[in-house]
């Protein structure tokens, strides 16, 4: 978005650049991208990348309340309260749209909160391959950056190594999901491997004994100490996967972030956030008369559901009948966001972005801190694969900025 960047970026860019981009990052990866990639970058002007940080660190201190925390315990569900919750999430994630806010000025506005885990490994490998794709474009031979709270590239890596190691043998530690090779984030996975050096695992493939779960590796087992859970429940459910542990087990291992927090800061927190950046939000359990201009200024939201399922961006009483009284609770009614098309294709159509602050709780920090961005564009009315399908210019990508 920033002009001068921008305009150097699609003068230069062509099929080629693209191609260049994706192939070099296949290979530095061992591995496809099985997802939509962005052709390029967004360049973050430095009032909205502050703008951002400023509002994302607001939102997190604010949450960042033991009061609260005890209200949201309900979000938990009983079969999958995991013992041993304590201090902060290790991983925090706050998406901000990109609206044009009243003063004229591009700004962002709350659409997700969520403690969990996202692709802090592959943003790095991500952005080194822009930028030595960019090195041979005119007017971008620069340094960039992605990162916040005064990191580099160092820095970060050495933050996620200890958030995710505190300290522990690699071997111990693993990288938790159902099939990861077949995840659409195992490229991220990979990444992991190379930055960090641990395994990406199914749970399903893990040994019990007692309190104690085990890997197997060259034909010997290896007690685990920290899991980094990426298990998206949902999904754990919807495929009845039997597992030779449950979650809710007493087993001395530490849960890296604590699998509560992906209840606890979610999309059940906005109600209770007072924020200029965040919309008006609801549970559908405590709206008592319908608005009447429900589908033009309202967005549905099921609480719990990966990567935009089950959203109805222009819900009619109808959509709400449906959802039965006892469900509600589970539901979220939103203002709509109106995502400002800021970013220019080199044929002047404009492009939608949401971006994703993300921040890192290293066991030795008392609070979570901002370490580096994702992006995603989009052309379509979601930021959704089935929204941009057979679209340009749309997908995962990373906010730079030269240093």
């Amino acid at each position: 978005m920033d002009p001068v960047l921008r305009a150097a970026y699609n003068a230069a860019y062509s099929d080629a650049v693209y191609a260049r981009f994706r192939g070099l990052l296949e290979r530095r990866l061992g591995c496809t991208v099985p997802f939509a990639l962005a052709e390029t970058p967004l360049f973050l002007p430095a009032a909205l990348r502050d703008r951002l940080a400023k509002s994302a660190s607001e939102i997190v201190k604010q949450i960042s309340s033991p009061a609260l925390t005890e209200r949201l315990r309900p979000a938990i569900p009983k079969h999958l309260d995991v013992p041993g919750l304590a201090g902060w999430p290790a991983c925090t994630q706050v998406d901000f749209a990109i609206v044009r806010g009243p003063d004229g000025e591009l700004d962002g506005r709350v659409v997700e909160l969520q403690a969990f885990p996202s692709l802090y490994a592959l943003m790095v490998v991500q952005a080194d391959t822009f930028a030595e794709v960019m090195r041979d474009l005119p007017g971008l031979d620069k340094s960039w950056s992605i990162y916040f709270s005064g990191h580099d590239r160092e820095s970060f890596i050495s933050a996620f190594r200890r958030t995710l190691l505190a300290g522990e043998d690699p071997e111990s530690v693993v990288l938790l999901d159902l099939a990861p090779e077949a995840q659409k984030t195992y490229p991220d996975f990979v990444a992991t491997k190379q930055l960090v050096g641990i395994d990406s695992m199914c749970p399903t493939e893990l040994v019990r004994e007692g309190r104690r779960l085990f890997r197997r590796k060259e034909g010997k087992l290896v007690e685990l100490r920290r899991i980094y859970n990426r298990v998206v429940f949902d999904e754990l459910e919807s495929k009845r996967v039997a597992l030779p542990f449950s979650y809710t087990d007493e087993l001395d291992v530490t849960w890296v972030p604590h699998p509560n927090w992906y209840w606890l800061w979610s999309k059940y927190t906005l109600p209770h956030v007072d924020h200029p950046a965040v919309p008006r939000a609801r549970y559908l359990s405590d709206v008592t008369e319908l608005p009447a201009d429900l589908a033009d200024r309202y967005v549905l939201k099921p609480l719990f559901s990966f990567a935009g399922s089950g959203v109805k961006v222009d819900p009619t009483p109808e959509d709400i009948a449906a959802i039965p009284p006892a469900e509600r609770h589970g539901w979220l009614l939103q203002e709509k966001v109106t995502y400002e098309p800021a970013l220019k294709m080199p044929d002047g159509n404009g492009v939608k972005a949401e971006v994703r602050m993300m921040f890192l709780r290293p066991p030795e920090d008392a609070e979570p801190h901002l370490v580096l961005n994702l992006v995603r564009l989009s052309r379509g009315k979601m930021l959704g694969v089935d929204q941009n399908r057979g679209l340009t210019w749309v997908g995962g990508s990373v906010g730079m900025w030269p240093v």
